[in-house]
């Protein structure tokens, strides 16, 4: 693969869906993405918003989520792992008047930052989209609880706007957004289309810096392409992962209904919720990423 330390200028990111907050990577809106059926309806927007750890987090960047009217903020990031990134400088935990932050730790006693991750998954360089399912799959199987809670949110009260962040904003986050854009009738393209906005939505900055510390973990000295498909969010890792999802847990009512124990009647409200009769905003993502 290419080892581009690509991303974007913040201030000129694709918008929508990506929205301008000072201070916070990655940040954009899942909403309005066409649903295959029925034709002319589309992902309601202003809803969910997601992006990567916001410890960085300007007064103008929160007066931007202010405006936005986001009332709540999904943290689905591990105690291990916040503690660590405060001991390095970067990380923490961010609050602000008129949002609630909502621990929801996928994993709750493990570093599940990218440099952990490299740990356990060596063989992300050279197994193709087989390291990415298997760490999709580990987060599905320890998310159920985290994911019920989120599920709940716009199931209940879709009139509050909510954001959903790990670190990068990129593989916890990603699945969660992938499930709920399933659920809804989203195509698997334009699901995997909408994960890939990551690889633009992180800072070359980001990058460069989490390569860094990528390089001095044993599990991947030397190996710099291992480092960069780490931090990579392609459109094939999306697809097989929805792929799986399907073949693991009967799809993404499946996996919601048996694994997070949301309710048939649950599962109609967020569609109900986030299915509104409006022309898709992207009818088709043009990067090729």
């Amino acid at each position: 693969m290419a080892t581009s330390t690509g991303g974007a200028d913040p201030t000129n990111l694709p918008s929508p869906p990506f929205i301008t907050v000072a201070g916070i990577p990655n940040f954009r809106d899942l909403g309005g993405y066409p649903v295959a059926f029925p034709s002319n309806h589309s992902i309601r927007r202003e809803v969910i918003y997601r992006c990567g750890e916001p410890s960085q987090v300007t007064k103008d960047g929160i007066t931007t989520m202010q405006r936005l009217g986001i009332t709540h903020i999904y943290d689905l990031r591990s105690n291990n792992e916040i503690e660590r990134a405060q001991a390095a400088g970067r990380g923490g935990v961010v609050e602000w008047e008129g949002c609630e932050r909502v621990f929801v730790p996928v994993f709750t006693d493990k570093d599940y930052s990218p440099q952990n991750l490299a740990v356990r998954y060596k063989d992300y360089a050279t197994s193709g989209t087989e390291g990415f399912t298997r760490a999709y799959f580990d987060i599905l199987n320890n998310a159920p609880p985290s994911y019920r809670t989120i599920l709940l949110h716009l199931a209940n009260e879709p009139e509050k706007p909510l954001i959903v962040h790990c670190t990068a904003g990129k593989d916890r986050t990603g699945v969660i957004c992938a499930i709920v854009l399933s659920l809804c009738g989203v195509d698997d393209e334009v699901v995997a289309q909408e994960y890939s906005f990551t690889e633009v939505g992180l800072t070359r900055e980001w990058k460069e810096s989490v390569i860094e510390h990528l390089m001095d973990n044993p599990a991947l000295k030397g190996n710099m392409e291992g480092a960069w498909n780490m931090i990579s969010a392609k459109t094939a890792n999306m697809l097989a992962t929805l792929k799986m999802i399907r073949e693991k847990f009967g799809g993404p009512e499946g996996y919601v209904t048996k694994k997070c124990r949301l309710t048939k009647d649950e599962v109609e409200k967020i569609r109900k919720n986030l299915i509104v009769e409006q022309p898709a905003v992207h009818l088709k993502v043009q990067q090729n990423l």
